[in-house]
């Protein structure tokens, strides 16, 4: 008998970790004689997993009030056409990662319209982090059947306010089993024992464009100015965005050298051959964090956003980026909205570059890692989200 899984998520990095869980998921299922077909809105790697995509949305996303205005009806539409679509073909369990909004969308329809229809959050929204009210708490926790969580204070927050949880770990742990070493990386991209590699990672939104990548590579300017050995590599997360780091590129005069986006290979290599990586804040952080390379991040939003955030939503946070998160201490650098001036960034990023400050960092990495659970957290989520269809 057939069983059917439909996975939503959005954006760059869910389209990854949905990626990671659809082969777990397929692998587990295999193990159990399960014919399963697994139904997705996401992107081109979950698609290459094997799952089969009734939109794609590794490209529909933002961060911000005004950012998101130009992606409220492309995802709306996808939204539409999927709930449809299970209404007709109801799937025997419902998967959500991160993505928060449309997730809740789709998850109020599920309770609504498929009752019958157990649920799993896996990476379920930073609401642990930010959040100031609870009501997107309690919303996610009551479309919720079964909370996946990967961060220990995910777990408990979400388990305090009444969802069933199941640590599970962080599924990038898997990932960087295949990862290369630093030796290996650094030879497949010809980069030799003198030089300087720094990897710069701007964007996987099209807002990153206009208001992050700016401030970056003025940054990485002035860095090139006081390190004659240094070369930056520049893994696009999306190939729609070479024009604009080309010119990016030549405006600031960088020695830089562009890597094609290849579901992710090219920037787990670039990573791991990097001396440092100037970053946004986001997933990389942590990928960046388990190859033990020291890292400067940084994000920016359109001003009116961020005078919003803060003045009437009373928006704050005590980290952004992931590897802070963990424990909830600063063990990399980073810059928020006024904070992210290019100068700062360069003198830190410098700095960074020292033994005694990377060997410091190193160790702040160690302890984060053993927060973060053993490898095997595909196999683990899979096998909760199996449990789901009473098999």
């Amino acid at each position: 008998m057939k069983r059917r899984i439909f996975i939503s998520t959005g954006e760059v990095s869910g389209d990854l970790q949905a990626a990671l869980l659809v082969e777990a998921l397929q692998k587990q299922a295999r193990s159990l004689n399960i014919d399963l077909e697994i139904l997705a809105l996401g992107g081109d790697r979950m698609a290459e997993a094997g799952a089969i995509l009734l939109g794609n949305t590794s490209s529909i996303g933002s961060i911000g009030i005004f950012e998101s205005l130009p992606y409220i009806l492309p995802t709306l539409s996808l939204q539409q056409r999927a709930k449809q679509y299970l209404l007709q073909n109801p799937p025997d369990a419902v998967v959500m990662i991160d993505y928060m909004n449309p997730n809740i969308s789709i998850g109020r329809y599920v309770r609504q319209h498929l009752p019958h229809v157990p649920t799993a959050y896996f990476i379920s929204p930073q609401e642990w982090v930010w959040s100031h009210t609870l009501e997107n708490t309690k919303k996610i926790v009551s479309i919720t059947d079964s909370l996946l969580a990967i961060f220990p204070e995910e777990a408990r927050y979400y388990a305090q306010h009444g969802a069933n949880v199941r640590l599970v770990g962080h599924p990038l742990l898997d990932r960087m089993e295949a990862a290369p070493d630093r030796l290996t990386a650094r030879a497949a991209l010809g980069i030799s024992d003198e030089q300087v590699a720094i990897v710069l990672l701007p964007a996987s939104r099209q807002q990153e464009i206009k208001y992050l990548m700016p401030i970056m590579f003025q940054a990485a300017q002035l860095i090139q100015a006081q390190v004659p050995t240094a070369h930056f590599w520049i893994p696009l997360s999306l190939g729609k965005y070479r024009g604009a780091v080309e010119r990016a590129i030549a405006k600031h005069q960088l020695r830089a050298t562009i890597l094609e986006s290849n579901q992710g290979k090219s920037t787990l290599s670039a990573i791991a051959a990097a001396d440092l990586a100037l970053t946004k804040s986001g997933t990389v952080n942590l990928e960046m964090a388990l190859l033990n390379v020291p890292q400067v991040v940084m994000y920016r939003v359109n001003p009116i956003t961020a005078w919003v955030a803060r003045n009437i939503i009373k928006f704050s946070i005590p980290f952004m980026s992931p590897p802070n998160l963990v424990l909830m201490k600063p063990i990399v650098p980073e810059f928020l909205q006024e904070e992210a001036i290019p100068r700062t960034i360069a003198d830190v990023a410098l700095e960074q570059l020292k033994p005694e400050v990377r060997e410091r960092t190193i160790a702040g990495y160690q302890a984060m890692r053993a927060a973060l659970g053993e490898p095997g957290v595909g196999d683990r989520a899979a096998q909760e989200i199996l449990k789901l269809l009473k098999l």
